[in-house]
């Protein structure tokens, strides 16, 4: 089999597994994923087979959904490579994206780093921030049940894995908690580059929903 079948097998693949999972870590999510590390790839010295692996698998059994054990989406890719007869090299190298992708409060520690995993993490991070990323927090907060906004519940940053794995606070504290942190966490000059005018765009989003939560017109607010 070659990389090419490979790669069109794996988005079968992933599409059968993410048939019913969160819209904000679905296929779709997959896809653009994919889409993102390509464009990046272009212009890094990667290996482009291993790069589209680990964004085709960087979610297969996101955490979230799976009572915080990271070992069951790396498993379950592992058991799928290894029937294709993927090599053990690539194998590791595509397990080891997937457990170091993770932004995990900020304050995780890398134990791997490769320019491929450079590359998927940068393209699983632009997701996170600009239009889609807002649309995303949104949805998966709102499929969590959690307050969309509340000011008496402060953003806590600097949080560790375990805290901000099992934190409840309202959407809009994600933003400042993660999603506004990205910008500067990217690995890339060409995700640092896509990154800004996200970036820039969830700042006038923000920016228009507090004068909005405080009925603020816009020639109030000079």
């Amino acid at each position: 089999m070659t990389d090419r079948e490979i790669i069109l097998q794996t988005i079968t693949f992933v599409k059968s597994e993410l048939q019913h999972a969160e819209g904000g870590h679905d296929w779709w999510h997959i896809e653009r994923v994919l889409n993102n590390a390509r464009t990046i790839a272009r212009s890094e010295p990667v290996d482009l087979f291993v790069t589209e692996l680990g964004a085709l698998l960087h979610d297969i059994a996101d955490h979230k959904f799976t009572g915080g054990d990271e070992t069951v989406g790396v498993e379950k890719a592992r058991t799928y490579l290894q029937s294709l007869s993927v090599s053990e090299e690539i194998i590791s190298h595509v397990a080891n994206i997937m457990t170091n992708i993770s932004f995990r409060g900020g304050n995780y520690t890398r134990q791997f780093f490769s320019p491929e995993m450079a590359v998927v993490q940068d393209a699983d991070r632009l997701d996170a921030i600009g239009a889609i990323g807002i649309a995303r927090a949104f949805n998966y907060g709102g499929f969590r049940g959690r307050e969309m906004y509340n000011p008496a519940i402060k953003p806590a940053t600097g949080l560790t894995p375990e805290q901000y794995q099992k934190s409840t606070a309202p959407t809009i504290n994600h933003f400042y908690e993660k999603l506004l942190l990205l910008k500067e966490r990217m690995n890339t000059s060409t995700g640092k580059k896509m990154a800004e005018e996200r970036h820039r765009f969830m700042e006038l989003y923000l920016e228009h929903f507090f004068k909005e939560w405080d009925g603020i017109q816009e020639d109030q607010a000079t």
